[in-house]
C-alpha cells in the first residue's frame, strides 16, 4: 500500500516514533524509486561549491582583459616591455608618460624616461578616461622609439573636471587685481568648484605691484569676510613666491584661473625659485627629463588691449616639477567653470558664510532638511550678507540645469560595462556597445533598398508621362 503523505502520518504517530517512521518512508521509496535516488545523488556530486564558484570569479576579474582599477598600494608583476609611470601631459590622442618604474632587466635605463603612449581601444570602450597625473601601467613599450601603450590605470584618490586632473593633493586659484580686473561673480564662481572638489585650496592674487596699497587692504578685507586668507604676490617683484612655493611643496597642486591671470608667468618663477624654505633636496623623478622640450619654460602671453582679457596661450594640461619638490599642473585658462558637480542641495556647503552661520547655532540646521537658504520659514542663513546675491544667482542657474537633465536624460544612465553570466553562474564583464553604431545593414536589406527606389522612380516616370499631352497623344495614334 502506497503511502500518500508522511506529514499526516506524522501528526497521528507518537512523537517519538516520528522521527524513525521518516527514516523508514526514505528508505523505502529510494528502493522502490532507485532512478530518482541515483539522480539526487549524481546532482550533490556534480554541484560546484560555493568557494570554488568565488575564486573562479575572482581569478577572471584579476586576470580579465576588462579587470577593476588596480589599487594604488598594488605592484602588478613586470616583463621586460611593461612599465609603472604618471602621465604628465595629454594632447589629442597621445599622452606623455614619466616611467617611475621598471622590470629589473630594464630599471637601469628606464627610471625617468618620456614615453609616448596611445589608450588601450578596450578602455575607450568601457569609457575609462585617463587624465594627466593618473598612474598608469603602460604595455608594449619600445624601449628605442620611447612609445607604448597604457594598458590599465590604478585607482585615483581624487579627480577634478575643470580642468581634467587625477590624483590632486593641493588647489591654487590665482586672480590678478589688475590687467584682466578681478570680478567677484567670476571669483566666486571658481571657489564654489574649487570648494565642491573637498581638495585643500589657496586663493593667491597675482600682479600686486599694478594696485594701489589701499585696494589691496580692501581686497584683504574683503576676502576674509568670504573666510579666505589671500596670499598677494607678484612674478616681477618676486614678492609672495617662497610663501607659494612653501605651501605647494611636496605635493602635486593644480593652478587654475581665468586667462591672463600670469599662471604660467607664476609657474616659470616658482620652477626657477631655488630658495625654499623647509624645500626638500632629494632626487626628484623627473629630474632625467628636465632636459625635454616638453618640460621646458611655459609660453606666455600679452593681455589683450581691446578686451581687457587674457589670450589663451596654454592650450593642453601639463604636469611641471617644481624646484622645492612636488609638482604643478598648468591648466589653460577659462572664465566659466561648469559646476557640474555642484547640486541646488550642496551648493550652500560650499560658502563658508554659510557654513559660519550654521555652526554659531546650537542646532546646527534649519527647519527644514531641504532649505535652500532663500528665505524658508525657520532658515538660520539670514540674506544680509555680501555674496547672497551671487548664491541666488548661481543657485537658479543650476535649478535650470537639474531639470533639463531630468527632462532630457531622465534618472537611470547605464554604465560602459555589462556583466555576462556564462556557466555555473559566473559573471564576466564586458564592454557594453552603443546601440546599433558598431553594425551594418545585411546585404539583403540594401538590395531591397535599391528596388524600391527603383520602382519609386518608375512609378514617377509613368505618373510624368500620363500628365504630358503630347506622350499622351502619341501612344494613341500607335494604338
Amino acid at each position: 500500500m502506497t503511502i500518500a503523505s508522511i506529514s499526516v502520518l506524522r501528526q497521528k504517530l507518537p512523537p517519538f516514533l516520528s522521527t524513525a517512521f521518516i527514516h523508514q518512508q526514505r528508505f523505502i521509496s529510494a528502493v522502490q524509486n532507485p532512478i530518482n535516488a541515483r539522480k539526487q545523488q549524481q546532482q550533490k556530486q556534480h554541484q560546484p561549491n560555493k568557494n570554488v564558484l568565488r575564486a573562479r570569479e575572482t581569478f577572471k576579474k584579476q586576470f580579465s582583459s576588462l579587470a577593476p582599477l588596480l589599487s594604488p598600494d598594488e605592484k602588478p608583476p613586470l616583463t621586460d616591455n611593461q612599465a609603472i609611470g604618471t602621465v604628465v601631459s595629454s594632447q589629442a590622442n597621445f599622452m606623455r608618460v614619466v616611467v617611475n618604474s621598471a622590470s629589473q632587466s630594464e630599471d637601469w635605463g628606464s627610471l625617468g624616461m618620456e614615453l609616448l603612449c596611445v589608450v588601450k581601444e578596450v578602455l575607450k570602450k568601457i569609457k575609462r578616461r585617463v587624465l594627466v597625473g593618473d598612474r598608469v601601467l603602460v604595455g608594449a613599450i619600445d624601449w628605442v622609439d620611447k612609445g607604448g601603450r597604457i594598458e590599465n590605470v590604478f585607482e585615483r584618490k581624487s579627480e577634478i573636471l575643470d580642468p581634467p586632473v587625477a590624483n590632486v593633493d593641493h588647489l591654487l586659484v590665482l586672480f590678478s587685481i589688475e590687467q584682466p580686473t578681478i570680478e567677484p561673480f567670476t571669483l566666486t564662481r571658481f571657489l564654489v568648484e574649487a570648494e565642491s572638489t573637498g581638495i585643500p585650496l589657496t586663493l593667491a592674487l597675482n600682479k600686486v605691484e599694478l594696485a594701489e596699497e589701499g585696494t589691496l587692504k580692501e581686497w584683504k578685507s574683503r576676502l576674509r569676510h568670504w573666510g579666505y586668507e589671500p596670499v598677494f604676490c607678484s612674478v616681477d617683484t618676486k614678492q609672495g613666491l617662497d610663501t607659494l612655493q612653501f605651501i605647494l611643496r611636496e605635493q602635486t597642486s593644480v593652478i587654475v584661473g581665468p586667462s591672463g591671470v600670469g599662471k604660467s608667468s607664476l609657474i616659470n618663477a616658482l620652477r626657477g625659485n631655488r630658495s625654499v624654505l623647509g624645500a626638500v633636496e632629494d632626487d626628484n623623478w623627473f629630474e632625467p627629463t628636465l632636459g625635454s622640450k616638453w618640460f621646458e619654460e611655459q609660453r606666455v602671453g600679452e593681455v589683450s588691449t581691446r578686451s581687457g582679457r587674457g589670450k589663451h596661450t596654454t592650450r593642453n594640461v601639463s604636469l611641471l616639477p617644481l624646484s622645492g619638490g612636488g609638482y604643478l599642473a598648468d591648466t589653460p585658462g577659462f572664465n566659466q567653470p561648469s559646476l557640474m558637480k555642484v547640486t541646488k542641495q550642496s551648493l550652500a556647503q560650499y560658502f563658508p558664510e554659510i557654513r559660519k552661520m550654521l555652526e554659531q547655532d546650537v542646532t546646527g540646521k534649519c527647519s527644514f532638511s531641504d532649505c535652500l537658504h532663500i528665505g524658508e520659514p525657520g532658515c538660520l542663513v539670514k540674506g544680509d550678507w555680501e555674496r547672497f546675491s551671487y548664491y541666488v544667482q548661481l543657485l537658479d542657474e543650476i535649478k535650470v540645469r537639474e531639470e533639463f537633465q531630468l527632462r532630457t536624460f531622465g534618472t537611470k544612465r547605464e554604465s560602459g560595462v555589462r556583466l555576462k553570466v556564462g556557466g555555473l553562474g559566473v559573471k564576466q564583464a564586458e564592454p557594453r556597445l552603443e546601440p546599433k553604431k558598431h553594425r551594418r545593414q545585411s546585404r539583403k536589406t540594401v538590395n531591397q533598398s535599391i528596388l524600391d527606389e527603383l520602382d519609386d522612380d518608375d512609378d514617377d516616370n509613368e505618373t510624368l508621362d500620363s500628365e504630358n499631352p503630347i506622350l499622351r497623344a502619341m501612344k494613341d495614334e500607335n494604338k
